[in-house]
């Protein structure tokens, strides 16, 4: 099998980390070599954040340059555009619209660009786009945006649902589980 790369983008506080550590669970639970980054960037709240998953028959790294991402998860709007040139040609990106102000916005040195998803999509990139934050509300916690992601990245990779669950209960803090369980469900319903 070829090697699948993934990345998931987000700002800190997001759970970036946790999201990468749900999927590498999966993976390895599934059998296959996966490698899981460390976290990239400011870890701090505010701080953009990246974490690399590449998985398949054999994995040396879990880095992923420009142009190899098989997929690109983005918890929020503007990461999603920072991030897209590492998206491979036929790739795809799961993008919640959920607006979070860098500090050149906070401070009024720069405007929030709100048309992101619409220039992604007219590069020819599969996009698919959502409120992740309210459907983490509906979850009864709004920092389950990263579960609700990672329910819509589930559908896309096709592997048993017992393995999700087996690794949301494996990872989550145990305060969150029960709104992460409905936040994933909501996901996967998207």
């Amino acid at each position: 099998m070829n090697t699948v790369s993934i990345m998931f983008v987000g700002v800190g506080g997001q759970g970036t980390l946790l999201a990468s550590r749900i999927v590498g669970n999966v993976l390895l639970n599934k059998g296959f070599d996966a490698k899981v980054s460390e976290v990239h960037g400011m870890s701090q709240r505010g701080g953009s954040v990246t974490t690399y998953v590449k998985y398949g028959d054999k994995v040396y790294s879990p880095i992923v340059d420009k142009g190899e991402a098989d997929y690109i998860v983005a918890f929020e709007l503007m990461e999603a555009a920072r991030w897209v040139e590492y998206l491979k040609k036929g790739g795809k990106m799961l993008i919640n619209t959920q607006q979070l102000s860098p500090m050149p916005v906070i401070t009024g040195a720069a405007e929030y660009n709100s048309d992101v998803i619409d220039k992604i999509k007219a590069l020819g990139i599969d996009v698919i786009s959502l409120n992740a934050l309210e459907l983490a509300e509906q979850a009864g916690n709004d920092k389950s945006v990263n579960v609700v992601m990672m329910g819509v990245l589930s559908n896309e990779l096709g592997f048993d649902k017992s393995l999700w669950t087996d690794a949301l209960r494996e990872c989550s803090p145990k305060a969150a589980l029960e709104s992460n369980e409905k936040a994933f469900e909501l996901g996967v319903n998207v």
